[in-house]
């Protein structure tokens, strides 16, 4: 790692040992090793710490290329739960500046607007636990009620605050400049169908089956039939997609999604239970675990529920190389959650 030997050489150019540094900045001299050998990397907390016993900038004590600075605010994003005010506008600040430096790179772009919903995840996660302590206090405050729904993400009723008007129209717009890029006929169809625009939703799912042949265009003629109430052309379609697409996991777990509508929660696990089979290795996603986990809770397995889970961590570390963080940390979460209802 470059910042592995950015610190060897800036321990060496100050003559200092390893247990020096390490009593400096309150860490064990092993750890000061590893990050010298390459083998970890210090915790993005300690890095004003380490910059000022070396005095040079973060930058300086980094040397990094853009690229990998940027990968490395990926996995910031990824892997913490929080991250303090002043780390988040150092990294702003750089992809700011990358902005201006490259200004056709969106890369920089989509990690700003991903730093913002980090950052609003926050916010909204604290005025989640602030509602709710007003509750606990004053259980009619129209107002404290109104915040809790907000941070959890219930809209208003009030007609022009829960619909998608604007943002349909950007994708409409958008879909006319880029006709071939299937992922935004998703958006558009999933905001069509949350605001009940379900005739314009079914024109959309026609169009994208002109440009994507996969299991994705049954699957959004289930949802817009789902969603008018006609369960059981939902689940025709479905039962259909599967024997269409057998390979593909997503059919099956689409369909379990819809035998649990249906309150039919042991054929659902086996849908479930099929997609895990279908998935290649490494997995890129471990949805069918979570999906297991949710119906088991349902059917009051809570012990099952909480071995899917533990599954789930499981092939973090097998498929992904992850053990820690809060990819694994949010799971871990909720089997202590589950944990208490035993």
């Amino acid at each position: 790692m470059e910042i592995g030997n950015q610190i060897k050489a800036l321990r060496a150019r100050r003559g200092v040992t390893q247990e020096t540094v390490a009593e400096a900045l309150g860490v064990l001299p092993q750890t000061v090793s590893k990050w010298e050998t390459g083998a970890t990397a210090p915790d993005i907390g300690l890095l004003p710490e380490i910059s000022a016993y070396f005095g040079v900038t973060i930058d300086q004590l980094f040397a990094l290329t853009d690229g990998t600075r940027m990968e490395r605010i990926r996995n910031m994003l990824w892997d913490k739960r929080d991250i303090e005010d002043p780390i988040l506008e150092r990294e702003a600040e750089f992809l700011r500046d990358m902005t201006r430096r490259e200004p056709k790179n969106g890369e920089p772009w989509t990690l700003l607007a991903w730093m913002e919903n980090f950052q609003a995840r926050a916010h909204h996660r604290r005025a989640e636990a602030y509602a709710k302590e007003a509750l606990a206090r004053t259980p009619d405050s129209r107002d404290a009620h109104g915040e809790l729904a907000e941070a959890v993400g219930i809209l208003s009723p009030d007609w022009y605050s829960d619909t998608h008007w604007e943002y349909i129209g950007w994708y409409e717009d958008f879909i006319t400049r880029n006709p071939t890029v299937w992922r935004a006929y998703l958006w558009i169809m999933d905001a069509l169908i949350a605001d009940r625009r379900f005739d314009e939703a079914e024109v959309w799912c026609e169009k994208l089956a002109q440009i994507n042949d996969t299991f994705r265009v049954p699957d959004y003629r289930a949802r817009i039939a789902l969603a008018r109430g006609d369960r059981a052309r939902a689940r025709e379609i479905r039962e259909r997609m599967v024997l269409d697409f057998p390979d593909d996991w997503m059919a099956w777990t689409s369909l379990g999604d819809n035998l649990v509508f249906d309150g039919e929660y042991d054929r659902a696990l086996e849908c479930y239970r099929e997609a895990q089979r279908r998935q290649t290795h490494p997995r890129a996603f471990t949805d069918p675990f979570e999906a297991i986990a949710q119906t088991c809770e349902r059917m009051g397995n809570i012990p099952a529920a909480i071995e899917a889970l533990e599954r789930e961590i499981e092939a973090m570390g097998s498929d992904w190389d992850t053990t820690d963080g809060e990819t694994v940390d949010a799971v871990r979460r909720e089997i202590e959650r589950l944990r208490r209802k035993l």
